[in-house]
């Protein structure tokens, strides 16, 4: 399935995610980490860009913010991807490209989805095998949201402020959000989401989004539209299937719009650290 045109709205937060050529390592020690989040403070100060949620894994990147200005989610990232390859390839003598093309994103309706969003971003270290337990990793948003640790990279979202009055209460009531497991076609849906370009979202969201950037974010269905039989109209051909197909009930986890492709798309996944 083709990927949709990249939407770049401002207020609408974005799920980033880029990723290290031919899934190799972006990153090779402490140096490297703290380089690379203090451009990222330095170009969402520039480009008018909140962040709110981050990782940095080896070979990935994957970030949660919320463009201000238009323009500056593609500013922000151009101006971070190339300060940190000119800054990898001179430390450690290299040359060409350090990531795998353009970055991915989607859009993400807030309300619904955003703190998901932060756990998908905060738990890879933990699937991934990076670290026993997630306040151990050093290099992602987790310590900020879940603990007393403040990050100047950060900047709260009105849904993570309103979690608790006092920076204590919202770190109680936001790893209180952890204890769950994650949904298997929750995940599946974000990396689907994120890999083809989609709006993370519901309908009333989608139909907003659609009318705002006046383009079309849903993809086409796939196939061939049904021919009409000789000498009858669109209408009557409609009503002939109508009264052939007999209804049938659809699961109302079906409904949701999660793509389930089984075990073998998850595991996939997984091991791409999307």
């Amino acid at each position: 399935m083709p990927r949709l045109p990249r939407l770049n709205l401002i207020d609408v937060p974005q799920h980033i995610v880029q990723v290290g050529h031919n899934n190799l390592p972006c990153f090779f020690d402490d140096e490297d980490y703290l380089f690379y989040l203090a451009s990222l403070r330095s170009a969402a100060d520039q480009y008018r860009v909140e962040v709110h949620a981050y990782v940095l894994l080896p070979n990935m990147i994957q970030i949660i913010a919320t463009p201000r200005v238009p323009e500056g989610i593609p500013s922000m990232m151009q101006s971070l991807g190339r300060r940190y390859v000119q800054f990898v390839n001179h430390r450690y003598r290299r040359s060409g490209t350090l990531w795998a093309g353009r970055y991915k994103s989607s859009l993400i309706d807030s309300d619904a989805y955003l703190l998901t969003c932060y756990r998908y971003v905060e738990l890879r270290p933990l699937y991934l095998g990076l670290a026993d337990s997630l306040g151990a990793y050093a290099w992602s948003s987790f310590n900020h949201h879940a603990s007393s640790e403040d990050s100047d990279v950060i900047t709260d979202h009105r849904l993570y402020l309103e979690l608790g009055d006092t920076p204590r209460t919202r770190a109680e009531a936001y790893r209180k959000l952890f204890r769950y497991r994650f949904d298997r076609r929750l995940l599946e849906y974000i990396a689907e989401t994120i890999k083809l370009g989609q709006v993370l979202g519901g309908d009333v969201f989608k139909d907003k989004i659609e009318q705002i950037a006046n383009q079309r974010v849903r993809p086409l269905k796939r196939g061939r539209p049904r021919k009409n039989a000789p000498g009858k109209s669109t209408s009557e051909n409609n009503t002939k299937q109508t009264a052939e197909k007999p209804a049938v009930h659809q699961p109302e986890n079906e409904k949701s719009g999660v793509d389930r492709k089984g075990e073998k798309v998850f595991a996939r996944e997984m091991e791409s650290g999307i």
